[in-house]
């Protein structure tokens, strides 16, 4: 049988001690604010987020352009749609008055052929009479 080894907690200790100093080393190596690599990254990303800001705006720009279209669309067939409205009234209007007028034109023949159908009769009725005396 082996032999029981006590420097099992030792060991543990320098481990965590070596870990630590693994961390610091890691955190020193790290490259500063004035890296070349840093400034590239920092470049890289202020670029892609100033895109992303004229992607945005553009998008902005185009919804308010397609908002005022629609409304302009909507502003020219609602002014259609009067004019139709409009014209419609006119016709019916003027249609109206050609048929007063012939409505009265026909109630004035109407009333010329029964004055001539009359004054035939008159006519008739009194040659009758005349012939009887």
């Amino acid at each position: 049988m082996s032999a029981f080894k006590n420097d099992n907690f030792n060991e543990r200790l320098s481990t965590a001690a070596n870990a630590r100093k693994a961390a610091l080393e890691k955190f020193r190596a790290r490259p500063g604010p004035d890296d070349p690599a840093v400034l590239e990254r920092q470049a890289a990303q202020k670029a892609t987020a100033e895109a992303r800001e004229a992607r945005i705006a553009e998008r902005k720009a185009a919804r308010e352009a397609e908002a005022a279209r629609q409304a302009a669309e909507q502003a020219a067939r609602v002014a259609q749609q009067e004019a139709e409205a409009a014209e419609l009234a006119a016709h019916q209007a003027d249609a109206a008055v050609r048929a007063a007028a012939l409505d009265a034109d026909k109630k004035a023949r109407v009333l010329a052929l029964a004055a001539e159908q009359k004054a035939a009769r008159d006519a008739r009725y009194a040659a009758r009479k005349a012939r009887r005396r």
